[in-house]
Order: structure tokens, then C-alpha cells, then sequence
């Protein structure tokens, strides 16, 4: 998850709330004095739109790095815990199926509610103008596509120039981040052959690559609380209240999909899988809960949450010390959830439709890509930057959410916690009946 400093990540919702009202006043005056108006546009273009852009591309800088380094550790990184046999293997699925699950229903409620296409024609038209006409170029290359099939497929991951795709030669720049992913995968998989010594080595090198595209990831965090009142007020001045409209309804139906998954799906597998009470379970795990909301860091709220397992719910110390730490870093339902409803809403505002098969692509993706970020500060938006780039729509979109954010962040930090403790208590009452560990 993207895990900010609080006062660095207040500054920034303050900074989505003044550009919000301020370019609300300056559309209000605008009706009456037009030039007000334009003068504002101008400002927007002249000497806004260049500091957003500023912040923008450093996250932009990161994304390849990024995304290969994480994928590549991660996926390297299994070795040690492959020796653990069952428990690894029942934590990892129900890790997989969790964030799944997540990201499964915020794709339905972006779906249903679609709040990016409450915007008309007209403004969604000025929007593509704004941005380069991006999206519309990926509608015009979507209606030239071949139907989709095994080929496709092959293309589509495995192109016969890697380096080509991901520089994104042949498409303005623009960077294909799906055969990126499987390169990556693969490059983690071959390191699990290698030597120990080896392996060590790899690793070193892979976390100072992450390391160091986490450094350039806070260089552009430290620009935010600027460049998103900048942006935001942008893009309220030349598009008008509707966009205001779109981001509210996108806020309010993540946060309720979110708490669904939380309390509807986790409850529902703390009473099927585990003979601990639902009742019971909330609260016991009440001080985590807390803490997550208020620190919006799963790192920071694991003391409490291995607490609450070992004296609040009973966990054998074993597991709870085995997929506490692991869903720290791993177990990211609420980001992935988060993710995939990002980069729908956005599309949505830009008019670019994807179809089921897109669809189900960015839930693989989403789950990946929380996964692969999970433990590095900020380290989301470069990766929701990289799948709108995936799926053609227009990557500064980020920037029309990226306010709301701090928001977002608390309650998704509670779902991440909430779901390592229910998966900990369903592990752990299946070691029971079947160990594989031994305390």
C-alpha cells in the first residue's frame, strides 16, 4: 500500500480541497465575468499544468524500474518460504483469493455506478483535447484489433522485442507493462535455480534498484501538496463541476465497497472456516483496526495485530508469526481493490471502454501489482500510472484522484489489516486440525 508520512499526506488532501474550492469560486465568477475565467485557464496552462506535469513524470520515471525489481524480488524471495510446506501454501491461496475477491467487487461497483461516466459528451471530449488525445487514439487502435484469441494473448505478454514494448518505441513512448510483468516473473523464477550465494547477490541488487525508485517516488511526494491543488484546479476551471461531481461519487463508492469486503466477505469466512464468533472476532481485533485507520500503515499497526492474534484470538504463535508479517507486505486487498477501481474510474472519465476480457486482465494485474508494492512508500501510484498506461487511457489521470487519496488510504489500510487477522484465524484453526508447523 502506499504508506505516507500523515502530515505529508494531510497537506495533500488540504491541497485537493483548496484547488477543489478555489476553482469552484473561479467557475461561479466566471459566469458572471468571463474574463476572470480565461485568465484562470490561462494560469492553468501557462504555469499549472507544467508543475503537475513535473510531479507526474517522476512517478512516470519509476514505473519500468519499478515494476521489475518488485515483481523479480518477490517472486525470488519464495524460495525460503517454500520450505514451510502447507502453511505457505494455504496462506498464499487465501491471499490470492482475498485480493481477488476485492478487486472483483470494486470492479462491479464501478461497473454499476460508474462514476466517471456521469460526465457528457462534451466534457469527456474536452478532457481527450486536454490530455493529448490519448484515449482516443487506443479507441480508434481497439476497433482495429483482431478478435482475441490464443495468438493475441501470445502477443500481447510475449512480444519478439522486449526491449522495444517496454520503451514503447511503437507507441509514442508509451511503455507496455503486461510482457514487462512476465519477464520479471520469470527472471524471479530463474533465480530460485541459482545458488545461494547467487541468489543473495540478486537480491542485493534487486531491493537497492527498488531503493532507489522509492527515493525518486518521495522526491515527487514531496511536490504534491503543490502539484495537486495545480492539477485539481486545472482541470476544474477548463472542465467544469462535473468532473467535482464524478470524483465525490468515486470516493463514496470505493469507501462502501471496501467496508463490504471488510465486513461482509471477512465475516463471512471468520464464521465458515474458523470457530471463532464473528462478534468475537471484531473485537478482538478492535485496536488494530484503530491503529491501521489512524496510522493508514500495515507495517506500522503489525505489533498490534500480532497481539490481538495471539491474545485476542488464541493464534498459535507459529502461524500468527508466519502470516502477519507475510500479509504485512503481501496481503493487499484493499490496494488492489483500490487500484482496479482507479484505473476503471479513469478510463470511464475518458471514455475508454474495456470489455470483460480487459477486465479480468486488470484484476490479475491489480492483485500483481498490489503485491509487488506492498512495502514501498508510495509505491502504488507508479504502478497505477503503469496500468492505465496498459489499458491506453490517458496516464496524468492519476492526477484527478490522487487528492482523495489520504481518504482512501485509511480505510484500505483497514481492510488489509482486517484480512491478514481473518485469513491468520482461518489458517490457524486448519494448522490445528492438520499442523505442518511445529511450535
Amino acid at each position: 500500500m502506499a504508506d505516507f508520512d500523515p502530515r505529508l499526506a494531510n497537506r495533500i488532501l488540504w491541497g485537493l480541497v483548496f484547488g477543489a474550492v478555489a476553482g469552484a469560486l473561479v467557475l461561479l465568477v466566471g459566469a458572471a465575468a468571463p474574463q476572470v475565467l480565461d485568465a484562470a485557464r490561462w494560469l492553468s496552462v501557462q504555469v499549472l499544468d507544467p508543475l503537475g506535469q513535473v510531479f507526474l513524470r517522476l512517478l512516470f520515471f519509476v514505473v519500468m524500474p519499478l515494476v521489475f525489481a518488485s515483481l523479480a524480488l518477490g517472486v525470488a524471495q519464495l524460495s525460503d518460504l517454500s520450505r514451510l510446506g502447507p502453511l505457505a501454501g494455504k496462506t498464499f491461496g487465501l491471499f490470492a483469493i482475498n485480493m481477488s475477491i476485492g478487486v472483483a467487487l470494486g470492479l462491479v461497483m464501478m461497473n454499476v455506478v460508474q462514476p466517471g461516466a456521469t460526465l457528457d459528451t462534451g466534457t469527456k471530449d474536452r478532457l481527450i483535447e486536454e490530455y493529448g488525445g490519448l484515449s482516443a487514439g487506443h479507441i480508434e487502435r481497439q476497433a482495429q484489433q483482431p478478435d482475441m484469441n490464443l495468438q493475441t494473448l501470445v502477443d500481447m505478454f510475449m512480444p519478439r522485442n522486449l526491449l522495444g514494448a517496454v520503451a514503447g518505441f511503437d507507441r509514442g513512448g508509451l511503455g507496455e507493462v503486461l510482457p514487462l510483468i512476465l519477464f520479471s516473473i520469470l527472471v524471479g523464477a530463474a533465480a530460485l535455480r541459482l545458488t545461494d550465494t547467487r541468489r543473495a547477490r540478486l537480491h542485493d541488487g534487486l531491493e537497492v534498484i527498488s531503493e532507489l525508485m522509492t527515493g525518486i517516488v518521495r522526491f515527487a511526494l514531496k511536490l504534491a501538496p503543490y502539484a495537486v491543488p495545480a492539477m485539481i484546479f486545472s482541470v476544474v476551471v477548463k472542465i467544469g463541476w462535473d468532473i467535482l461531481i464524478a470524483l465525490g461519487v468515486f470516493v463514496v463508492g470505493c469507501i462502501t465497497v471496501m467496508l463490504l469486503h471488510l465486513f461482509g466477505v471477512m465475516s463471512l469466512w471468520v464464521k465458515l472456516f474458523s470457530k471463532v464468533s464473528v462478534k468475537d472476532f471484531w473485537q478482538a481485533i478492535r485496536p488494530a483496526m484503530i491503529t491501521a485507520f489512524s496510522t493508514s500503515s500495515s507495517s506500522a499497526t503489525l505489533p498490534t495485530s500480532l497481539a490481538a492474534a495471539r491474545m485476542g484470538l488464541g493464534v498459535s504463535a507459529p502461524t500468527a508469526g508466519f502470516v502477519l508479517p507475510l500479509g504485512a507486505t503481501m496481503n493487499m486487498a484493499g490496494t488492489a481493490l483500490y487500484e482496479g477501481c482507479v484505473v476503471l474510474f479513469v478510463a470511464q472519465v475518458f471514455g475508454v471502454p474495456l470489455d470483460l476480457f480487459q477486465q479480468l486482465t486488470l484484476l490479475v494485474l491489480a492483485v500483481l501489482g498490489a503485491v509487488a508494492v506492498a512495502s514501498i512508500p508510495g509505491g502504488s501510484l507508479p504502478i497505477i500510472a503503469g496500468l492505465l498506461i496498459t489499458f491506453g487511457v490517458p496516464a496524468e489521470g492519476i492526477g484527478i484522484v490522487l487528492g482523495a487519496d489520504r481518504l482512501l488510504d485509511m480505510t484500505r489500510t483497514m481492510v488489509n489489516v482486517g484480512a491478514d487477522l481473518a485469513i491468520c484465524t482461518v489458517v490457524d484453526q486448519d494448522e490445528r486440525v492438520s499442523p505442518s508447523v511445529q511450535g
